[in-house]
C-alpha cells in the first residue's frame, strides 16, 4: 500500500549531535557531518532506497547510474532542510535569507478575512512554514493541519531548543475529531494549511496523476476546499544555495464542488515545482504504489 504510516526516521541522539555542531560551530559544519548520515542512510534504508530510486528513475527518467547517485543526494538535502529547521527553530534565523514569491497573496487574505484554504505538499522544507507565516500572520491566523505521530521523545527534545510558533497548530487525530477545529478555524474566518500528498490507512483518497503515472492523494483538503466559497492557495517553502530559501504562492482557480479538478490544478502545481527542484521530493515510500512490480 502507498499511504505513508506518518513516521520519519531519527533519534534524538541523532538530533542532539546535530544541534551541538549548529550551536557551537554552525550551521555549515552540521552539514559536513550529514555526509556520513547520508551515506549510512544510501548503504542501509533498502525501502526508501527503491522509492526515492524509482521516482529519480521512472519518474523523472534519470538513468540507472544518474538515479543512484541522486537518491544519496535527495538524502542529503532532505538531512540539509531537517538542520535548517533545527537551526531555524533554535533562535538562529538570521543564519538564513528569504525570498516571498507571492506573498501579496497570503497578506490579501489576511487582510480581508474571510477565510481561504492553502495547500502544501512534502517537497523543499514545508516544516519551517510556520516561522514565514509567523512573519506576515500577526494575529494568530493561520492554522497549520499536522500529524503528531513523530517519536514522543525527539517531539519532546526539540520543544525544549525551540522557540514558540507565531501561528497555530491543528493536530490530525484517529477520532476526527480535528474536522470541528478545522470548521471552527474557517467560521472565524482564518485560514487552514493542508499538506495534500499524504494519506492514511482508513481515510478516503482520490487519483490523479503526478509525473505520468496515477497516485492517490487524501481526499480531504480538496473535498473542503472545493465546497467552501474561499480562495485556494498552493504554497512551498523550497530550499536553494547559501542557506536561502523561497516561499512560493500561488492561488487556484477552484470550481465549487469539483475536488477532483482542484487536485489536478494541485499535481500540475506540484510537478511545476518538482521541474525546478528535482532533488527536494520527500515522500520516501512507495507513493505510486509500484515497487512490488518494480524490478530494482
Amino acid at each position: 500500500m502507498a499511504q505513508w504510516d506518518g513516521k520519519s526516521k531519527g533519534t534524538v541522539l541523532g538530533y542532539k549531535i546535530f544541534v551541538f555542531f549548529i550551536k557551537n560551530v554552525g550551521v555549515r559544519s552540521a552539514y559536513l557531518v550529514l555526509y556520513f548520515v547520508a551515506f549510512y542512510y544510501f548503504l542501509f534504508l533498502r525501502k526508501s532506497n527503491r522509492a526515492i530510486f524509482y521516482y529519480f528513475n521512472k519518474r523523472l527518467n534519470f538513468s540507472f547510474l544518474q538515479s543512484k547517485w541522486l537518491v544519496f543526494r535527495s538524502y542529503y538535502t532532505f538531512g540539509q532542510t531537517l538542520i535548517d529547521k533545527v537551526s531555524i527553530s533554535a533562535g538562529l534565523r538570521e543564519k538564513f535569507t528569504y525570498e516571498f514569491d507571492g506573498v501579496e497573496i497570503l497578506k490579501k487574505l489576511l487582510a480581508e478575512q474571510k477565510g481561504g484554504v492553502l495547500i502544501s505538499a512534502h517537497i523543499g522544507n514545508f516544516e519551517i512554514a510556520e516561522h514565514f507565516f509567523g512573519e506576515i500572520d500577526l494575529d494568530f491566523k493561520i492554522n497549520l493541519i499536522t500529524t503528531d505521530l513523530e517519536h514522543t521523545a525527539i517531539k519532546h527534545y526539540l520543544e525544549t531548543i525551540s522557540k514558540k510558533p507565531a501561528v497555530k497548530f491543528i493536530i490530525v487525530r484517529d477520532d476526527m475529531s480535528h474536522i470541528f477545529d478545522i470548521n471552527t478555524a474557517l467560521s472565524r474566518n482564518e485560514l487552514v494549511c493542508f499538506t495534500g500528498d499524504r494519506y492514511f490507512e482508513g481515510v478516503k483518497c482520490l487519483s490523479q496523476n503526478l509525473l505520468g503515472e496515477t497516485a492517490r492523494f487524501p481526499a480531504g483538503p480538496f473535498l473542503i476546499a472545493s465546497r467552501l466559497k474561499v480562495p485556494v492557495v498552493f504554497v512551498y517553502v523550497m530550499k536553494e544555495a547559501n542557506l536561502h530559501y523561497h516561499l512560493y504562492a500561488r492561488e487556484a482557480e477552484v470550481k465549487h464542488r469539483d475536488e477532483q479538478a482542484l487536485l489536478r490544478a494541485y499535481t500540475e502545481s506540484v510537478e511545476a515545482m518538482l521541474e525546478k527542484y528535482p532533488l527536494q521530493w520527500f515522500n520516501y515510500f512507495d507513493f505510486w504504489d509500484k515497487l512490488e512490480s518494480y524490478p530494482n
